[in-house]
């Protein structure tokens, strides 16, 4: 659990492909605001994900919440990279 999102991970095998899922609950917001959260989220995954092409397989599961729209980018990617090193680590 980070400030910008809560994970899920279930880690897998070394060179094995990670799987990721994003959900934001409609206590977000409407529509509108659930899916450009998702969209922040996706973004940052995949700019953290770029950089780390030697990471552990495994599936993990984003949860974007009511702080995710509103934190700064930078900040929301450092806390996505937190969750891919947990990935590593377990």
């Amino acid at each position: 659990m980070t400030p910008g999102l809560i994970a899920q991970v279930l880690p897998g095998q070394k060179g094995q492909v990670i799987s990721v899922g994003f959900t934001v609950t409609k206590k977000v917001g409407n529509s509108v605001v659930r899916n450009r959260t998702r969209r922040r989220l996706r973004e940052a995954f995949r700019l953290v994900a770029s950089e780390a092409s030697s990471m552990r397989g495994g599936e993990i599961v984003l949860i974007g919440r009511a702080t995710t729209r509103g934190r700064d980018f930078s900040l929301l990617k450092e806390d996505v990279r937190r969750c891919l090193v947990m990935l590593s680590c377990e």
